[in-house]
């Protein structure tokens, strides 16, 4: 699926309010003529856009992939579009099964800001940003660490992460911030890229990111980047074989390894 994320509140769904699987829901609903309930691979905030969220759902129809894309093309708003659908195995979830999930952050560094068309998903910074430090601070973050200093608190959820890539592209006004993980907690993405942004703007060291490694609280020195410049780009699935062994992974709770009584952060 894709979707323009500016006039939804989020994904998940909630009463009276718009929001992408309240829209999806409803209208897949009206062509199975069935309750059609969504699992999402990853549950994007108000105003964060995507464009290769996965979701599944199970249902007594039979499913004709192809003409599903082109029915629900009728069906759907213009701001959110089912890009392709097929039938999944008997193990596969949308959430549980996935092994990575990539997301992309753009910022234009043009003196005018972003332009007209790209407005609703570009972000607009300084020209003179240091790319060169962010990539150094980037690379402090990769690895399995607990990021909380970059998470916004839920309740019995874990934040500890495995972060797989964190690197920045610049093609002349456009830089671009890749970040993949095999999952990523409340906020985590776009406080990544406001700490890093930081060091950016000179307004903090590569060092002090690797720092924000050892805070078990969310640091209220991060700045979180705004919601628009961020889409979801992909996510990654294993060979259906391995579905069933995922699942049952992704639902262990992790911890960070300690060598030597340090942890791996340290």
């Amino acid at each position: 699926m894709a979707y323009d994320g500016t006039d939804f509140l989020g994904w998940a769904r909630q009463p009276g309010l718009r929001t992408v699987q309240g829209v999806l829901e409803e209208s897949l609903s009206k062509v199975f003529r069935e309750p059609i309930q969504l699992t999402v691979a990853g549950r994007t905030d108000a105003g964060v856009h995507a464009e290769g969220q996965v979701a599944h759902f199970d249902t007594t129809a039979e499913l004709d992939a192809g003409k599903l894309v082109h029915r629900m093309a009728r069906f759907l708003p213009k701001d959110v579009r089912i890009k392709d659908a097929r039938l999944a195995s008997p193990d596969f979830d949308a959430r549980f099964s996935a092994i990575r999930r990539h997301y992309a952050y753009r910022f234009t560094t043009a003196a005018y800001g972003a332009e007209p068309l790209h407005a609703r998903s570009v972000v607009a910074c300084r020209s003179g940003v240091d790319v060169e430090a962010m990539r150094a601070a980037s690379r402090k973050l990769l690895g399995l660490h607990n990021f909380a200093a970059f998470c916004r608190r839920r309740e019995g959820a874990t934040t500890i992460r495995e972060l797989q890539r964190f690197d920045w592209v610049r093609d002349r006004d456009l830089l671009t911030a890749y970040v993949s993980a095999d999952a990523f907690c409340w906020s985590m993405v776009r406080s990544l890229v406001g700490a890093v942004l930081a060091v950016g703007e000179g307004r903090r060291t590569p060092e002090w990111v690797g720092e924000l490694l050892h805070e078990t609280e969310r640091s209220s020195a991060v700045t979180v980047a705004p919601a628009h410049g961020l889409s979801l780009i992909g996510v990654d699935y294993p060979a259906d074989a391995d579905l069933a062994a995922r699942n049952a992974q992704t639902r262990e709770i992790r911890s960070v390894p300690v060598r030597d009584g340090r942890c791996c952060g340290d």
